[in-house]
């Protein structure tokens, strides 16, 4: 229910991280001020053809960015500071504040966009707090999570304490020593924490989400087992999980080479921040692989989801220049497929088996744990933060719906809670939570070049031409209303029940016919050197003639270029419109000009 806007109401924005995994940005607004929590990307899916990066739709931050004052980062996943170079271009952002490695990761990606002037970077330590404009004031709060030093955020605001828990579990025992600070959540629980904001990923999964060093037991075990090669796939950020299996490189009497930019990146800077210890000797040079005995090496790769151009992916096709599978080699996928990878992930798995690699992967091998906590991990973070209102996060619909049922069973008056979507506007009070208006919300693709948004017509028409191909038809009309030669016909993946040359005859036959029948409909002559003809509506009438045709031919809706060569006012040729239609009645269109 939308009810009145409050002007003393704090409104929590989520522009992305809801009903999805991904692209995890959120507004805190109040009065004239703006600051914003993370801002993510995700990866686009089977559908989105030539598209690299999905971000989210941000129109309204761009409409009031005279309003921002700055941005808290919660730690350096991509889906939640991999937007951020993407929406500097656009706008400026004053200071952004993260951890010493998200900040790390993300001064390298603006360096590489160029935008790093056009916010200033400052990291932060447990506990710290800071200000930003007159109205909020944040202390981050150590917490565990896949990655390491990352950091729930208790922001207060003119209403009340809100806590943000951004991505966390509850890991007793993290590998880099860094206990989540409960006591200091606790803290805030004692003094009253008006609203809660948490993560929802596993909320469908009971119990506590395993510690991170849960998985080296079985890491180890595989380890010991394999005679050749070893290759492990991971995500590139999850530094814990790469601090284990160096260790075990180690353990194992064997040297790493690392494939992947993004690996070598966080690698390097995790082991300048001292997040990853390693002796430098550990690791031998990509090309230099070939002169090392396969029981001694140890290829740590990106690709763990499957990625069109990830290393692994392409050392599965055989397109890699350095790495090929052998016999013998074993690979451990220590990941488990995010939401939409499955298929991709499955496909590349496949193919190391067709080239005879021994492939360890699969919930039941002990080789991956989650960096979400489970209903036991967020039932603790709801008894220590005891809020008054709750706002499940960070999660597809049926993982908030059952977080907010988590929240009920722990006491929070289902009144007192609100399942959102990305572009709501949820008003906050001293004594009420609901949903008082939406903004623009949605997505923003680019392609492989990064630089430019691809439209939604243009994607539909990429969809469009993967499905059914295209038909191009290109023809000449005369000022006496007849074809100069024959139409040039071209099919593009295109499925038909009759061959090429039937199919040009047929075309032939409604442009010849519908010239006869309409031509005086279009031409209005007063002498040979006053004739006047509206080719653009002459071409309309020809394409929609060929249209009806070819959909009596084709099952599917190819996509229809229609090119007409007309005379100019000299008689001479000169070429119009290109027009670009879908075959099928969903009728689209894309016009460019043509130079004469």
């Amino acid at each position: 229910m939308i009810r009145k806007k409050s002007s003393s109401a704090l409104k929590i924005i989520p522009l992305g991280g809801l009903h999805e995994i991904g692209k995890n940005t959120c507004i805190f607004e109040y009065d004239d001020e703006i600051i914003i929590l993370d801002a993510g990307l995700a990866f686009p899916t089977d559908g989105m053809h030539g598209v690299n990066i999905v971000l989210p739709d941000v129109t309204y931050l761009y409409e009031n960015r005279h309003k921002i004052k700055g941005m808290i980062v919660t730690h350096g996943h991509e889906d939640h500071i991999g937007g951020i170079p993407f929406h500097l271009k656009n706008m400026e952002i004053p200071v952004i504040y993260g951890p010493k490695l998200a900040m790390a990761l993300l001064y390298h990606k603006l360096e590489e966009a160029g935008v790093q002037n056009r916010t200033e970077l400052k990291t932060v330590c447990p506990r710290d707090i800071v200000k930003l404009g007159r109205y909020f004031i944040i202390e981050y709060i150590r917490n565990t999570h896949s990655m390491a030093d990352s950091f729930t955020v208790a922001i207060t605001t003119p209403v009340g304490v809100v806590i943000h828990t951004g991505d966390f579990k509850i890991d007793h025992t993290p590998v880099d020593g860094e206990k989540f600070d409960l006591q200091k959540l606790a803290e805030y629980g004692e003094k009253g924490v008006h609203c809660l904001i948490s993560d929802s990923t596993n909320s469908e999964v009971p119990g506590f989400t395993p510690s991170e060093k849960s998985v080296y037991p079985s890491l180890d075990r595989v380890l010991s087992e394999a005679a050749g090669r070893v290759m492990l796939t991971t995500f590139a950020s999850s530094v814990h999980r790469l601090q284990i299996v160096l260790e075990l490189a180690k353990k194992h009497g064997r040297l790493v080479a690392i494939v992947g930019r993004s690996m070598l990146n966080v690698i390097a800077h995790a082991r300048n921040l001292g997040y990853i210890k390693c002796e430098d000797s550990l690791f031998v040079p990509l090309h230099t692989v070939r002169s090392v005995p396969d029981e001694k090496l140890f290829i740590l790769t990106t690709g763990s989801q499957g990625e069109p151009m990830s290393a692994l992916t392409r050392i599965a096709k055989g397109e890699h220049r350095q790495i090929k599978i052998r016999q013998g080699d074993t690979v451990i996928f220590s990941a488990n497929p995010i939401p939409g990878n499955t298929i991709a992930v499955v496909n590349t798995i496949d193919k190391l088996m067709m080239l005879g690699a021994n492939v360890v992967y699969g919930k039941d091998k002990g080789i991956h744990v989650s960096g979400h906590g489970c209903q036991e991990d967020q039932k603790l973070m709801l008894a220590l933060t005891r809020p008054k209102f709750f706002i499940p996060f960070h999660g597809e619909h049926r993982m908030l719906v059952k977080h907010s049922q988590t929240a009920q069973g722990m006491g929070v008056p289902r009144e007192n809670m609100v399942v959102i979507q990305n572009g709501d506007v949820v008003e906050l009070t001293q004594d009420s939570i609901y949903v008082a208006d939406k903004v623009s919300s949605g997505i923003e693709l680019l392609d492989s070049s990064r630089s430019g948004m691809v439209e939604d017509k243009i994607l539909k028409e990429r969809q469009q031409l993967a499905e059914d191909g295209v038909v191009t038809i290109a023809l000449a009309v005369g000022l006496n209303g007849k074809l100069i030669g024959q139409p040039q016909l071209h099919l593009r993946g295109v499925v038909s029940s009759v061959d090429k040359v039937e199919l040009q005859e047929l075309v032939i036959r409604v442009l010849e016919k519908e010239l006869s029948s309409y031509w005086s409909e279009y031409v209005n002559s007063n002498g040979h050197d006053n004739t006047q003809v509206d080719w653009s509506r002459l071409q309309d009438q020809l394409e929609c003639s060929v249209q009806r045709m070819l959909r009596r031919e084709f099952q599917g809706q190819p996509l229809l270029v229609f090119l007409m060569q007309t005379p100019d006012a000299e008689g001479q040729e000169r070429e119009t419109d290109i027009k670009v239609k879908p075959v099928g009645r969903r009728r689209r269109r894309s016009t460019a000009k043509v130079a004469s």
